[in-house]
């Protein structure tokens, strides 16, 4: 019986070894694992790229209300360019100053959550659950903007206004840039010639001055006395 069970025993060590040598090889073997570079960014460059994409969205919520399709959603459609801002401007990079960065990113994470939120309420008809997502989404777009100015953000501080269209704008500078026009100038009247009055006599037409010595009485006295 005992060298049975040695023998037993043998099998089952030298099957724990194989089975032992087996899980070695499949420990060894690992999976890579890739870690997403991030790009660092001087605060000015991080600044000017994230301007430029709030810029756009400004724009473009601005002119939700003109440019909607019929029948489609103005809450969703506001939501989703909101949410893509915050995934676009959280994609730029991190920035070298960070001071004041992460509540920039905080707040921008805010307003894309209520914004999400408020567009599945619409989705669903829910008005309570729409109104109170609304409100959310007032108080963080108001936080972003605030955090967004404190960092150094212009455009990202800045109302969604609708863009002014370029012809009004075009027509707008040439009206300020043009000169009176001009007008042509009227001819001056060419001075009248004066008929130079002919001088009056004072014995009217025909009447010739006396020569002198006579009176002009046409006869003369003598001055001879009588006798």
């Amino acid at each position: 019986m005992r060298p049975r069970n040695l023998s037993i025993l043998a099998l089952l060590l030298a099957a724990l070894a194989i089975a032992g040598c087996g899980g070695g090889s499949s420990d060894s073997t690992t999976t890579p694992t890739t870690t997403e570079a991030t790009t660092t960014l001087t605060k000015e460059e991080l600044i000017a790229r994230g301007d430029s994409i709030c810029a756009e969205v400004n724009a473009a919520v601005g002119t939700v209300g003109e440019n909607t399709e019929e029948g489609a959603s103005q809450v969703g459609q506001v939501a989703d360019l909101y949410i893509g801002m915050v995934e676009s401007l959280k994609g730029i990079g991190t920035p070298d100053d960070t001071a004041g960065y992460s509540e920039f990113i905080s707040t921008g994470e805010e307003l894309a959550q209520a914004e999400s939120d408020a567009k599945l309420a619409d989705e669903r008809a829910d008005s309570e659950a729409l109104s109170e997502a609304e409100t959310r989404s007032t108080t963080a777009l108001a936080s972003f903007q605030s955090a967004a100015v404190s960092y150094g953000f212009k455009e990202c501080g800045q109302e969604a206004i609708a863009p002014t269209p370029a012809e009004s704008s075009e027509s707008s500078e040439s009206e300020g840039s043009e000169v009176e026009e001009a007008v042509e100038p009227e001819a001056e009247a060419a001075p009248e010639e004066v008929e130079e009055a002919a001088p009056e006599t004072g014995g009217g037409a025909g009447t010739e001055a006396p020569p002198a010595g006579e009176s002009s009485g046409g006869s003369s006295s003598g001055g001879v006395g009588p006798g």
